[in-house]
């Protein structure tokens, strides 16, 4: 199932706006449910069981600690000061440990549909290493769909009713919508419940401005991937499946090819998730930021799946960073490295384990993990020699805000991010190696490779003109221009010789029929 389908784009959202149009506006929410289990009992059938429980724990587990807390208040305002600190300490205890309760319950699904067997399978290498003559058994478990977006959605709302950022919701069905979404269901975004539940539960009514505008941003996105994605999968599917018969030239162009195609596929799903919700009057966040106009591969990371990043700041980094155990070790290490590297010791502990967990996000497998740690280490290396590289340019009078040696930066980015998708790309760990190997000391071009690379001239016109495009878009994004916004000030007949040439452009440049493989929704598998 992919949201840049044409059965999606064409029967789900159509049959969905008009029915939502004609359920009276306080029933609404509860038919978007509906939809919402059907699509995933549709892909899942009777794992949606698993999503059942992850919303019942949910729901209880959120109104529970919202009770302890209400209880606590009550007994405070009728205690002494002494009284008042065993109380604090008693509830925040009762708290935490509900917390942690439903963290560990939920947290095992995570776990035993997706590591169960990449665990199994190191341990029984570990076990083989030490003569143990025992096996754990390895068996075929497929997991529910979406289970790392809607799972960690959840438990962001839990945490936030515990650190006292929301107040428990206390109709069932509005915390299982917002927990299953259909729009958000399968990959993303994560919302927060503090800025979706006004728009999610008000029954908005499907206007003409919205049902236009979600359609711009939806064709955009199908635009992206039909016209870059899919035509970049050709070219990708063959070097990363054969990348001992091509030079290191080749092996760049692959992974660079790659980085765009993820980017087309992944930022265009994202298109028609927030195009869905738009027409509907939900409101999403935006999920990327023009990445590659990043100046170093730490502001990338702020720009590239926005809310990834941003779940793992709020509820991984800045939770183990300012724990009392980092902060006395921050005022430790401050003392004896100064004021820049005394906070980066525990500020680099945190990362790690954002960037452990991050890569682990993505899959259970060497690879993915290696995804992580190379992200992490670039990270650190940044974070250690800025205060150097300022010193150098400032020695030189080298203007870092001139515009080539923004660039520069940028280029060096973007490098180090095509370097990391190799990981997040191959299938081993033995691919990934040998590709960045030849990209570092095989450039010698052999007859014929580039035009073994599954693409003809039409083809990379038609990738021309769709990056082109792409990128002019971005630019105007970048300078805080609302494109659709300025589209929609036009006379009708400009505005609408602007949707049909969109439209159009989709038909005549899209990569399909004969020789081409639509690309699988990516994220789909997280």
């Amino acid at each position: 199932m992919s949201y840049l389908s044409i059965y999606y784009l064409f029967l789900v959202i159509p049959a969905v706006v008009i029915i939502y149009s004609i359920v009276p506006k306080k029933f609404r929410y509860i038919f978007l449910l509906l939809v919402s289990f059907a699509l995933f009992f549709y892909i899942s059938k009777k794992l949606i069981v698993i999503l059942f429980i992850t919303i019942l724990t949910t729901y209880i587990s959120a109104l529970f600690i919202n009770k302890l807390e209400e209880k606590k208040e009550l007994l405070l305002n009728n205690a002494n000061s002494e009284e008042k600190k065993e109380i604090k300490n008693k509830f925040k205890f009762k708290k935490k440990l509900l917390l942690i309760i439903y963290i560990l319950i939920n947290v095992s699904f995570l776990v035993a549909y997706k590591y169960l067997n990449f665990f199994s399978i190191n341990t029984n290498l570990l076990l083989k290493l030490l003569h143990i003559d025992y096996s754990f058994k390895i068996i075929r478990i497929v997991a529910p769909i979406g289970i790392s977006f809607w799972l960690l959605t959840a438990l962001s709302y839990v945490i936030d009713v515990y650190n006292g950022k929301v107040e428990a919701e206390k109709n069932p069905l509005k915390v299982a919508l917002y927990i299953s979404y259909f729009a958000t269901l399968i990959e993303g975004p994560f919302t927060r419940y503090a800025d979706i539940k006004d728009s999610m539960f008000a029954g908005n009514n499907v206007t003409y401005d919205n049902l236009c505008r979600g359609y711009q941003r939806i064709m955009f996105g199908l635009f992206k991937k039909m016209v870059i994605a899919d035509r970049l999968n050709i070219l990708v599917k063959i070097v990363f499946d054969n990348y001992i018969e091509f030079s290191g030239f080749s092996s760049l162009l692959g992974t660079i090819a790659y980085t765009v195609m993820l980017y087309m596929e992944f930022s265009g799903t994202m298109d028609v998730v927030i195009g869905s919700s738009e027409i509907l009057g939900i409101n999403i966040k935006e999920n990327f930021r023009q990445p590659f106009f990043s100046k170093n591969i730490s502001e990338f990371w702020t720009r590239w799946h926005i809310s990834l990043g941003a779940w793992f700041r709020d509820y991984i980094f800045y939770p183990i960073s300012l724990s009392k155990p980092m902060k006395k070790l921050t005022i430790s290490a401050r003392k004896k490295l100064g004021n820049h590297f005394g906070p980066l010791i525990s500020g680099s502990i945190a990362l790690f384990v954002v960037w452990f967990l991050n890569g682990l996000w993505h899959g259970a497998g060497y690879t993915f993990l290696a995804f992580g740690l190379f992200h992490f280490l670039m990270i650190l290396l940044g974070n250690i020699f800025t205060p150097l590289i300022i010193k150098i340019c400032n020695k030189l009078n080298i203007n870092r805000e001139n515009i080539i040696y923004r660039v520069f930066q940028s280029i060096k980015m973007a490098f180090l991010v095509f370097i990391g998708e190799i990981f997040f790309r191959a299938d081993t760990m033995q691919i990934a190696l040998g590709m960045i190997k030849k990209i570092f000391t095989d450039w010698s071009i052999r007859t014929g490779e580039i035009s073994s690379l599954g693409l003809d001239i039409y083809d990379y016109i038609a990738l021309l003109i769709g990056i082109t495009f792409v990128f002019v878009i971005s630019i105007f994004k970048e300078k805080n221009i609302d494109v659709r916004n300025e589209i929609s000030k036009k006379p009708v007949a400009v505005r609408w010789a602007l949707y049909y040439i969109l439209i159009f452009s989709i038909f005549l440049l899209g990569a399909f029929g004969h020789g081409y493989v639509p690309v699988d929704p990516m994220y789909a598998d997280f």
